[in-house]
């Protein structure tokens, strides 16, 4: 039960802390990978960003024919519509499809029990009778924030439905439960959080509301100096049009910076492989490269000879 368990946890964790601690509304991308990106000593960091931990290892141990082999067959699923070139934006959705995995993994380990008619979509009504069991069963004793909450996500539902059909494949049942991760998904993300710190429900976030929303001061506490950090923070860098409160553009470029490290990664492969420099890539120019997207036993044993010189 992926929401009960999460709304648990973080209950527990407030509410077990009585020291005022600066909460982060930003959400930071991870990393392609842990490794340094470093080409001149190897293209691990590429083949982890391309591929995704576990599959890069498992290249490793390939023959250089079976790499460039199963690599050949990636190439045919990167090239969406078909037309033998791989364009950035066809690699920008592979990179982000392999770097979502492990949520991809989570909502296919919980499928069945939202899927209750096991018709391979979700249904909104099945995703709330599951999730909301506990307040469908006794509403009286439910708060209002309950009520809200399932309002709230019946609404974001809607907007990860992306055909309009009134169900949820895998897919969209992702980006709904994780629509942070979702570049469509931004602008409900955005309206959530300002619901959230909108005190007045003016539509806006004025400083005191983005204050209030980091900080609650105790009796008698000194304020820590981070929080007239975050008021410059606001008046300097948040509140681009000086109007003294957080607009929904304003709040997107706060709380989703502006570094698209899918987008870096596509462009450098290209860079790397495009022999003809015109900014796309043919399944040949890939395979002609393919150290550069994939390990083999040749490139581990490569790097283990180059780390053996030093």
């Amino acid at each position: 039960m992926i929401r009960p368990l999460l709304m648990c946890f973080v209950f527990c964790v407030v509410s077990g802390s009585s020291k005022p601690t600066k909460k982060d509304r930003v959400h930071h991308d991870e990393p392609l990978s842990p490794l340094e990106h470093n080409d001149q000593e190897s293209f691990d960091f590429d083949h982890e960003a391309f591929l995704g931990h576990d599959e890069a290892g498992a290249f490793t141990e390939l023959s250089p024919e079976e790499s460039k082999r199963r690599l050949g067959f990636i190439v045919e699923k990167i090239d969406a519509d078909e037309n033998d070139l791989v364009t950035e934006e066809e690699l920008k959705a592979w990179i982000a499809h392999v770097q979502r995995k492990h949520i991809y993994d989570t909502v296919e380990t919980h499928w069945k029990d939202f899927d209750k008619n096991g018709d391979g979509r979700v249904s909104w009504d099945e995703y709330r009778d599951f999730t909301y069991s506990h307040f469908l069963e006794d509403p009286k004793g439910a708060s209002s924030d309950d009520a809200r909450i399932i309002e709230r996500d019946e609404r974001r539902f809607k907007v990860a439905d992306r055909n309009g059909d009134q169900l949820a494949d895998k897919d969209e049942l992702t980006a709904f439960l994780h629509p942070e991760e979702f570049g469509h998904m931004k602008d409900i993300v955005v309206q959530e959080t300002i619901e959230d710190m909108d005190k007045n429900k003016d539509g806006f976030l004025s400083l005191d509301e983005y204050i209030g929303d980091v900080y609650s001061p105790e009796l008698g506490e000194e304020e820590p100096e981070w929080v007239d950090q975050e008021r410059s923070q606001f008046a300097e860098h948040r509140d681009q049009n000086k109007d003294g409160k957080l607009d929904q553009k304003e709040v997107l470029d706060w709380i989703f910076p502006d570094v698209d490290h899918v987008a870096l990664e596509a462009q450098h492969l290209i860079h790397e492989a495009d022999v003809d420099q015109d900014g796309k890539l043919t399944k040949e120019e890939i395979l002609d490269s393919y150290s550069v997207f994939v390990g083999s036993q040749v490139t581990n044993f490569g790097e283990a000879l180059r780390h053996d010189e030093f």
